[in-house]
């Protein structure tokens, strides 16, 4: 098998681990404390905008478009609409504009 195997193989094991390691500590508490918990439910934001942060730099005009555009629908919508809109505006926008 080839290494790139070998190497997906090692990075699913080891998200698989982490994961389940969480949840064996966290489970292990019978209350958790408000603030432990605010910070675990700001996680997902933190990861999203990492993902999202570098991109900005070396976005363009369809991208700024996008993301002026879920901006204001996250202002009313909720997050399936948010994504699609986002979704949208970016496809038409790298149609279009280029």
């Amino acid at each position: 098998m080839s290494t790139t195997f070998w190497i997906i193989i090692a990075g699913a094991i080891a998200t698989y681990l982490t994961r389940i390691g969480g949840h064996l500590v966290i489970s292990r508490f019978e209350n958790i404390h408000p603030r432990v918990e605010a910070g675990l439910n700001a996680v997902p934001a933190a990861v999203l905008t990492t993902l999202v942060a570098p991109e900005l730099l070396n976005a363009g005009p369809a991208e700024w478009a996008a993301l002026v555009v879920t901006a204001v629908v996250s202002l009313r919508g909720g997050l399936m609409s948010m994504f699609l809109a986002g979704a949208a505006v970016l496809i038409l926008a790298r149609q279009f504009v280029g």
